[in-house]
C-alpha cells in the first residue's frame, strides 16, 4: 500500500472525450485546463488532450499556462482571465496568447512588446451577457479596430462566454449567441478577420451548432462529466477520475458510543465502525448524508467528517477488514458514486467537488496507449 488515499485519473478517458468532440463538432479544440485540469492535474491533462487532437489549451491564469512551458508544451496557450501588468513580459516572451478588455491592456502589451522586439499576441473578450470580464458589446468594434491598428500586437482571436448554455432552455444562450455572430460580421466588413473566433463552451459545443464558429472552448466535458442534468454527455464520453482510500481500522464498539467530534452520532447497539483517512482537507465535504463504497456496497460516513479522517458504518459490510479499498468517486462491485450524485449530496455542482480536491491528494494516472 503506498497511499492512504488517492485520486486515479485515467487519460485515455481524456484522450477519448476530446476525440468525441472533435468528431462530434468537426472544429479544432481548446481544451480548458484551469484550476489544475479541473483537479485533475494540470500537465498529465494538458498531454492528453493533445493526444486527444486538441490544438490550444485555455487557462485562467498566467502561472497555469508557465507551467505548462515549464514542462515542455508547446502548443498555443490562451490566458482567459488577467494578465497582470507585472507579468506581461513573461507571457509575451514564452509565446503565450492573452485576453485583453479595453485600450488600456492592449497599450501595456504594445510597450512590453516593443521592449522585447517580439509580438504580443490578444484575444479580445467580449461580454454578451456574462456581465463579468470583457468589453461591452457597444464598445468592442472600437477596441478591435485600435488592436489592428496596433504596432507589434497581432490580433489573433475575439471570443466571448455563455452564461445560460447549459440549461434546457437555450433562448439566452441564442440571443448571446446572435449579437456574438453580429458583431463577428461587423468587423469582417470592415476587414477586421482574427483567425480565432471562439465561443462554444462545453454545452453549446454539443448542443448549439451555431455558437462553435471556427474554435470551441470545452472544459467540463474533456473530463467525462456532464455540463448540467439537464445537459447530460453522449454515452461515449467517459468520467476520467476516481478517488480512492484504504481502510485504516474496523473496530466494534458497544450501544451507547458516541462517534468522533461532538457525538453527533451515538450507536444504538453492538456496530461495526470503520475509519478512513480522507477528511474535508482532502475536499471531502463535512456534511450529514456523506456515502462510500465499501466491498462494492453502500456505507454511511457517521459522525462529523474531521480534517483527515472520517467513520463509517460497516455493519452491512461484515467481511470489510483495514487494509480494504474504499471507494469515494467511481466504481467498486458493480455499484457508482459518481461526481454528479456527490455534488447533489453537498448541494452544489460538478465542477466544485473535482476543483476542490486537494493537493495533498496523490494523482495516479493510467497512462493513454497512444
Amino acid at each position: 500500500m503506498k497511499y492512504s488515499t488517492w485520486v486515479n485519473v485515467d487519460l485515455a478517458a481524456i484522450e477519448n472525450n476530446v476525440l468525441q468532440l472533435r468528431k462530434r463538432t468537426q472544429v479544432p479544440v481548446m481544451a480548458v485546463v484551469k484550476a489544475n485540469a479541473y483537479g485533475h492535474g494540470l500537465v498529465p491533462v494538458a498531454e492528453a488532450a493533445l493526444l486527444g487532437g486538441a490544438r490550444w489549451l485555455g487557462v485562467a491564469r498566467i502561472e497555469e499556462a508557465l507551467e505548462l512551458r515549464a514542462n515542455d508544451i508547446s502548443c498555443p496557450v490562451l490566458v482567459m482571465g488577467l494578465t497582470p501588468t507585472s507579468e506581461v513580459n513573461l507571457a509575451i516572451s514564452n509565446d503565450i496568447s492573452v485576453t485583453i478588455w479595453n485600450s488600456q491592456h492592449l497599450h501595456a502589451f504594445q510597450r512590453a512588446a516593443d521592449r522585447l522586439g517580439t509580438p504580443a499576441k490578444v484575444h479580445l473578450k467580449v461580454d454578451t451577457g456574462m456581465s463579468r470580464l470583457g468589453v461591452a458589446l457597444e464598445d468592442a468594434f472600437k477596441v478591435a479596430e485600435n488592436i489592428v491598428s496596433t504596432k507589434s500586437v497581432i490580433f489573433e482571436g475575439i471570443f466571448t462566454h455563455y452564461a445560460r448554455a447549459d440549461e434546457l432552455d437555450k433562448t439566452s444562450a441564442m440571443q448571446q449567441e446572435r449579437d456574438f455572430r453580429y458583431l463577428v460580421d461587423q468587423l469582417e466588413l470592415q476587414g477586421i478577420q482574427p483567425p480565432n473566433v471562439h465561443a462554444a463552451n462545453s454545452a453549446a459545443s454539443l448542443a448549439m451548432p451555431g455558437s462553435r464558429f471556427n474554435l470551441i472552448r470545452p472544459g467540463i466535458s474533456i473530463y467525462g462529466l456532464h455540463p448540467s442534468p439537464t445537459n447530460p454527455l453522449p454515452h461515449e464520453f467517459h468520467a476520467a477520475l476516481e478517488w480512492k482510500a484504504v481502510l485504516s481500522q474496523v473496530k466494534v464498539l458497544p450501544p451507547g458510543r458516541g462517534i468522533s467530534y461532538g457525538h453527533d452520532y451515538v450507536t444504538q447497539g453492538e456496530e461495526r465502525i470503520g475509519t478512513i483517512p480522507v477528511g474535508y482537507a482532502d475536499g471531502f465535504r463535512r456534511i450529514v448524508g456523506n456515502q462510500v463504497l465499501v466491498g462494492g456496497i453502500r456505507v454511511p460516513v457517521v459522525g462529523r467528517v474531521c480534517m483527515d479522517q472520517v467513520t463509517v458504518q460497516l455493519d452491512g459490510v461484515p467481511a470489510a477488514q483495514p487494509g480494504d479499498e474504499v471507494v469515494i468517486i467511481g466504481n467498486q462491485g458493480g455499484t457508482r458514486i459518481s461526481v454528479e450524485e456527490v455534488a447533489e449530496r453537498w448541494g452544489t455542482i460538478n465542477y466544485e467537488v473535482v476543483c476542490g480536491l486537494a493537493a495533498r491528494l496523490p494523482r495516479i494516472y493510467e497512462q493513454p496507449n497512444s
